[in-house]
């Protein structure tokens, strides 16, 4: 019976690993390089649950040749071997190797991704085999610490995760363009006597969509269990091609009921600083990985940004800032409108060199529920700006007047039917309360120090391109 245990390479660049230094380990992963002479193979190997590498020391006198051959970067092997000090720079250990099995080849004529340097756009291409880089090893391994990050600083305080719809007949009302869901035939839409779709005939019975926000859902959460948040996916259908879009995207959207806005930024901040801590602390050489190979103040700006707090300021103070600085905008600055990212951008990174959350927007550029204020012009909003991404963070405390949101919502052409569901958290019990919307991405940009959002999820999805 086969006694040796298999060893996750991650294991082995643990503290404890000199408890199993001169006993036999096996292993199992991808071959990242070969090098060596007629005497010896140095084979690097990665399983994808550490940044870092296992040296196999293969003496060529132990192992057929034919078998040596076909072990190539990218092919798939299963290592037995005696685990030593190692001599090398580099590494404190390797694999003595006195056994290898070859589970998968990998053509060095096809295979894409060879010792040399790919750029990220040629990655992008490849999205199914990228993973296998350290870059996006590296990515991936955090974007997974930030989700279980997430889960846990909610439930530790008290929030119920809820599971808002994917498919809706309402839009979060201003959050972007809807997807269309729909099992009518395209080539022979069913048409009404107004030649408009019959959407009676739909799986539904009416026009759906993907969702782009879960918050109106979370709201009905927030009006019976107190606090939730949601975490999943949303879709935009907005043709933008920037490095800070995607069309499907994750998003994390915590409500409370009872929080004002001042609550709703204290929570913000706790939690943002809380997911940048939590990286530093459990994604450690990941980070300084990518801190070196992408961006040499990558840990500093992590670290600034949970040791120091966010500047609290209005949207209209933000203006006269932006106004009375001599920096020549591509975008000229006025009070009303929708603040652009070299706005945000100049605000955190040269005005006050450090987050920032803005407060009491006009409510012309911001959504119907939004509570306002009593000038008449504003909305108890908020936003989280940071360094090298703007927005971050959107949320406000929310309008729980039926009066005032019924009002708001003629104002805008809104059909209160649509949204009768949602208008009885105010008819019935209706209690002040709060939520942000954090895009998992954008955070992801800020922990990795990437530049491109479309390089910090799997598989990205973007106009014209919807591959694997």
């Amino acid at each position: 019976m086969d006694t040796i245990k298999r060893e996750e390479i991650v294991n082995l660049f643990k503290d404890n690993v000199k408890e199993l230094i001169g006993s036999d380990v096996r292993i199992k992963g991808w071959v990242r390089t070969k090098r060596g002479n007629k005497n010896v193979s140095f084979i690097a190997l990665n399983d994808g649950s550490t940044i870092n590498n296992i040296q196999i020391v293969a003496e060529l006198t132990n192992f057929d040749e034919t078998l040596m051959k076909k072990i190539t970067t990218g092919a798939c092997i299963r290592v037995d071997g005696k685990l030593v000090e190692s001599m090398g720079q580099g590494q404190n250990v390797e694999l003595q190797a006195k056994e290898i099995e070859l589970y998968g080849e990998a053509d060095p004529n096809t295979y894409p991704l060879q010792k040399k340097g790919h750029s990220l756009e040629f990655l992008r291409e490849i999205a199914h085999l990228r993973p296998r880089t350290n870059t996006f090893g590296a990515v991936l391994r955090i974007r997974h610490n930030m989700a279980f990050a997430i889960h846990k600083y909610f439930n530790d305080r008290g929030f119920f995760y809820w599971n808002s719809p994917l498919i809706t007949a309402s839009d979060c009302e201003g959050a972007g363009e809807m997807f269309q869901v729909t099992t009518l035939n395209l080539d022979n839409v069913p048409l009404k006597d107004d030649k408009k779709a019959d959407y009676n005939q739909d799986f539904f019975g009416k026009s759906t969509f993907l969702t782009v926000s879960g918050q109106l859902e979370g709201e009905l959460g927030a009006m019976s269990l107190g606090k939730i948040y949601t975490f999943g996916p949303t879709f935009r259908a907005e043709n933008s091609n920037t490095p800070r879009h995607l069309a499907e995207f994750w998003m994390i959207e915590p409500e409370m009921a009872f929080y004002d806005i001042t609550d709703n930024m204290d929570l913000a901040e706790d939690f943002i600083k809380y997911l940048v801590q939590y990286a530093l602390d459990n994604c450690k050489d990941d980070i300084e990985f990518l801190n070196k190979m992408y961006d040499n103040e990558l840990i500093n700006r992590l670290q600034f940004v949970v040791s120091h707090s966010f500047v609290r300021l209005p949207y209209t103070k933000a203006i006269d800032i932006l106004l009375e600085s001599k920096h020549k905008f591509d975008v000229p600055v006025s009070w009303g409108m929708d603040l652009q990212s070299e706005h945000e951008r100049f605000l955190v990174e040269q005005h006050f060199k450090c987050p920032v959350i803005l407060t009491d927007y006009p409510k012309e550029i911001k959504a119907f529920y939004m509570k306002q204020n009593e000038d008449g012009k504003t909305v108890r909003a908020m936003d989280v700006l940071f360094p090298e991404i703007g927005e971050i963070i959107g949320g406000s405390e929310r309008e729980e007047s039926f009066e005032k949101l019924t009002k708001r919502m003629k104002e805008l052409d809104m059909k209160e039917e649509n949204y009768s569901w949602y208008l009885d958290t105010r008819r019935f019990g209706a209690a002040p309360h709060s939520g942000f919307g954090l895009g998992f991405e954008r955070l992801l940009l800020f922990v990795t120090g990437m530049a491109n959002i479309r390089d910090v999820i799997p598989f990205p999805r973007f106009p014209k391109n919807a591959t694997f």
